[in-house]
């Protein structure tokens, strides 16, 4: 298939576009660069042995997007584009808002005028909103305790209006819980910009010396080592995931599906720093202060229903991850050059 991938040269796009094209796609890639940096695309182009077509513009300008797809036929979307940051979305929510909807509105109007009506969409398991029971699971409620999230949870929901208005459809749901580690050649990972908002791209920080020491919200929590327990899941299963699914929606006959894209376990704030030890060869300073507000003690998925109907798991332990995010940081330590 021909595939756009939005927001192809982020963390997460970069990392499936190399399998897209491993498995016999042809991949277009469109990105603002605004999260990442353009000299990845010479990396990516390194690992998959291919030229890849790219489109520097940002998704909201609907001119732009209705010229791509009309100047390009294209047999389905990955939507990875949009502004990410918790904690940002707090300070600026309408930049959010705008961005995350405006974009999406824009990508969905294409595709429908140009007959392209397969679409995987980046969601979150921050739609499970406050407390949820674990491990969760997709019949859950939807709600959101940031705008980050109010945005994911309300595509959601665009989405499926937009399915219910044409049997055309086939749209993948994929409710990511915590992506971490890199690629094994150590050539592409995550890059994020400043001070980290995730604890793994933070802690390999503090072991390249970038970083002086990792501050552990909290060891009061009802868990086994009083940390918060959260589903770390590798980049590059997440990514077999979004091939998972775009094959899956050749064949359903569901106009939305929804899946959780997690290992279906809690690993500790301490247990990923003793990992990342290993990994690295050395011990990493730590203090414990107080707890952030809004934290929860767990955060797990269900990932049953993509194992039964994308025959997907992940695979990766949580060392394999460290020795992954390692590799990359350790080779990389400033991120991509400029």
């Amino acid at each position: 298939m021909r595939v756009l991938i939005a927001g192809g040269a982020g963390y997460i796009g970069s990392h499936t576009v190399v399998q897209l094209v491993a498995a016999g796609h042809e991949v277009v890639v469109v990105d603002n660069f605004s999260n990442s940096k353009p000299t990845v695309v010479g990396r990516l182009e390194s690992l998959t042995g291919t030229p890849l077509e790219v489109h520097a513009f940002d998704l909201t300008d609907r001119d732009k997007v209705e010229s791509l797809f009309a100047a390009r036929s294209f047999d389905a979307v990955i939507h990875f584009g949009g502004f990410k940051a918790v904690g940002e979305s707090v300070e600026v929510p309408l930049e959010y808002y705008q961005n995350n909807l405006d974009s999406t509105f824009s990508l969905v109007r294409a595709m429908q005028r140009h007959g392209c009506f397969r679409l995987v969409f980046s969601s979150s398991a921050t739609v499970y909103g406050e407390n949820p029971p674990v491990p969760m699971k997709e019949e859950l409620p939807t709600s959101a305790t940031n705008p980050y999230g109010w945005t994911k949870v309300m595509i959601e929901q665009v989405l499926r209006d937009v399915a219910a208005t044409d049997e055309r459809w086939r749209i993948g749901l994929l409710r990511y819980f915590n992506p971490v580690g890199a690629h094994a050649s150590g050539t592409i990972g995550e890059d994020p910009q400043g001070i980290p908002n995730n604890l793994m791209p933070y802690i390999a920080q503090v072991a390249v010396g970038k970083l002086e020491k990792l501050s552990v919200f909290g060891d009061d929590y009802d868990t086994p080592d009083g940390t918060a327990l959260r589903d770390y899941i590798h980049v590059e299963d997440l990514a077999a995931g979004h091939l998972a699914a775009l094959t899956r929606l050749g064949s359903t006959d569901e106009r939305v599906s929804t899946w959780n894209l997690g290992t279906g376990h809690g690993t500790s704030v301490l247990e990923v720093l003793h990992a990342f030890e290993r990994a690295c060869g050395h011990e990493l300073p730590y203090e414990v202060v107080a707890r952030r507000s809004g934290d929860i003690a767990a955060s797990y998925a269900d990932p049953s229903r993509a194992e039964r109907e994308l025959g997907w798991k992940a695979t990766r332990t949580i060392d394999d991850i460290c020795a992954d995010q390692w590799r990359w940081q350790r080779g990389n330590p400033l991120g991509y050059p400029d």
